[in-house]
């Protein structure tokens, strides 16, 4: 009997899919278009008349796995308190991780074709609705919401990275790993100064033991003490 033919729209996710899994085994480079075919079990035109090649697969790859992740953050960042928010977030994040784990793979470890490694760059739309709250929220406390931007990419960094680690180590649990993570980004942003500085001071070679006669070093901002 004759297999069925699927469908353009079956054929297509079966291709990303297919894609997705390739991708994160092996990278965009270190799989050619013969070996997706090959996985996919059609001819490589299938392929081309699909996506353009190699490269347009693993874009749509990189599209479907951002949607994913981004509807499932923004699904629980939208309302609650802040803190109940970032440790929705941070759970989501870890939950997207636990579940697509290849998709995660691809996103902060790969590439868009033609650039440099960045998962910034790909992580740009989520950091952006991060940034958008946190400035709503520095707003609401008298903070300069115009670095809300830097603090966005810190917190995603933050949590995207400690992801990253917990992918490999699945230890403490989930829920564990999300309360420690939304604990320090939520102390963190509870204690925030208006305007924080880093003051140079100079110590001098027999003090500090630097190269040179003078070694720069840092004391801490205003407020700061030691434990």
């Amino acid at each position: 009997m004759a297999r069925q033919r699927m469908t353009g729209k079956r054929r297509r996710d079966q291709l990303i899919a297919v894609g997705c899994a390739a991708f994160a085994e092996r990278g965009l480079d270190g799989i050619s278009v013969e070996e997706l075919a090959s996985r996919a079990e059609v001819s490589k035109p299938v392929i081309y008349e699909h996506f353009g090649g190699k490269e347009g697969l693993y874009r749509a790859v990189i599209d479907v796995e951002m949607q994913k992740l981004e509807t499932r953050i923004s699904a629980v960042i939208q309302d609650g308190r802040w803190r109940e928010r970032i440790e929705k977030g941070v759970v989501a994040v870890l939950e997207y991780v636990e579940e697509e784990t290849d998709g995660f793979i691809i996103i902060v470890r790969g590439q868009a074709p033609g650039e440099e490694p960045t998962y910034t760059t790909l992580l740009s739309r989520v950091t952006s609705q991060v940034s958008a709250l946190l400035a709503q929220a520095f707003r609401q406390r008298g903070l300069d919401d115009s670095v809300a931007a830097l603090y966005g990419q810190a917190l995603v960094g933050t949590v995207s990275n400690t992801a990253l680690w917990w992918l490999d180590e699945r230890q403490p649990d989930k829920y564990t790993t999300a309360a420690h993570i939304a604990n320090m980004c939520w102390n963190g942003l509870r204690g925030l100064e208006a305007q924080p500085h880093i003051v140079p001071c100079e110590l001098s070679a027999a003090g500090g033991g630097g190269e040179g006669g003078v070694e720069k070093h840092y004391k801490p901002t205003d407020g700061e003490k030691d434990e």
